[in-house]
This record gives C-alpha cells, structure tokens and sequence, in this order.
C-alpha cells in the first residue's frame, strides 16, 4: 500500500507523464522538510551539540568506545554511525561497535533473557566506566533502549540520545546525559534527520580530537 505516502498513485491516474511529475514533485517537497527540519533542529539543539560533542570527545582522547543501539530504523543508524566513526571517511579513526551488529547475540539474548535486555546485556558484558552509549529512539519510548541507558548509567558511561516527537521518556530520563531532540511527529522525517544529526555529531567530534582540536 502506498496511499499515505503517495495517494496520487492509488487514483485513476494512467498517463505516466504528469504521475512521474507529481512523484518528483513530491519527493522535492519530502526532501526540502527534512532539510528545514534537521538545520531547525541543529540550530534548536545547539548546546546541546556543544556538549555532547565535548564530552565524546573528552571520552575517546581518553580511550573511550562508543557502543550504538537502536530498533529498525535506529539500528540501521546506529550501525551506520559505529562504521562513521570506526572506518570514518577522513579523518581519525574512533573506536565504536555497534550492538546491532551480531544477530546470534540479538537472537540468544532475545530468545533465553528477553528482548528488553538485548542491549543493556551487552553493555554488561563489553563497556566500562568513561565508554560511549549511544541509544536511538524515534518515538523516546523503547524499553531496551531505556534499559540499556540505565545499565550505562550505573557502570559510569557517557550516555548521548537520539529521540523525536517530544523526547518520550528518553528526554526525561536521568540516565541520558544528552538528549537530542527532533521536534516532528513524523517517524520519516525524524529518521531522516537523525541520520543527519549523527553525520554532524560524528564532523564535530571529529574537530575536537583532531591535534589542533
């Protein structure tokens, strides 16, 4: 079904030219609300970049690991920002792991302790005191991504959050020391702009490692 996403599709429309205009019409306009929504977002956010920035930055010059998790769409990011930061396109390269990465770790953690602790368990396993945890979260409400916040928090990690809509349960928690929010109730767009989000986190962490950083 694509009628949420492109109803003009589902209509009586047969003629290819004017259909082919309307999608392209359609994913400029997609395109140019994800860009005004993430540089909203940055500008919205920018303390909270400064520090959060800082204090990764504080971890890894003093050999710190970044550990990034998330569901579905968050996981593919936070796979994707493991592999930003460990094999970066220029740059140094940070040391990071992504908890999504190993499906017989997810699925034996899954199957014999529960889902809710496939993230937190292996925290336990991996960090220690002054490592990364990096938990992304559309909605700010997943429980594993909550739990493993909370293992960070007692095992002396540094905590950085992504989240949308208002910041869920995620924004409010104690166990995040910095939360970045994108302010939309589009689960599209706010992936979107997380990625984005990451890829600005990764340039400024980037800067304050470099020597001259």
């Amino acid at each position: 079904m694509t009628d949420f996403l492109y109803p003009f599709i589902e209509g009586d429309e047969r003629d290819a030219g004017p259909l082919l205009v309307d999608l392209a019409a359609s994913a400029r306009a997609k395109a140019a609300e994800s860009a005004s929504l993430r540089d909203a977002t940055i500008a919205d956010q920018a303390a909270v970049f400064d520090a959060a920035a800082a204090a990764m930055a504080a971890s890894f010059r003093g050999g710190g690991r970044l550990f990034a998790f998330g569901n579905g769409g968050s996981a593919t990011d936070a796979l994707t920002a493991a592999t930003l930061f460990s094999r970066p396109p220029h740059g140094a390269s940070l040391p990071a792991r992504s908890l999504v990465e190993d499906p017989a770790v997810l699925t034996a953690l899954a199957n014999d302790v529960g889902f809710d602790a496939v993230f937190s368990r292996q925290l336990i396993a991996s960090a220690t005191a002054g490592d990364i945890a990096l938990g992304i979260s559309t909605s700010g409400t997943s429980r594993n991504v909550l739990h493993a916040f909370d293992e960070a928090r007692r095992r002396g990690l540094l905590s950085v959050g992504l989240t949308g809509y208002g910041g869920g349960e995620m924004a409010a928690s104690p166990a995040v020391d910095h939360c970045l929010v994108v302010k939309s109730d589009s689960v599209h767009r706010t992936q979107e702009t997380q990625a984005a989000l990451l890829f600005e986190l990764w340039s400024r962490v980037q800067q304050l490692v470099a020597p001259d950083g």
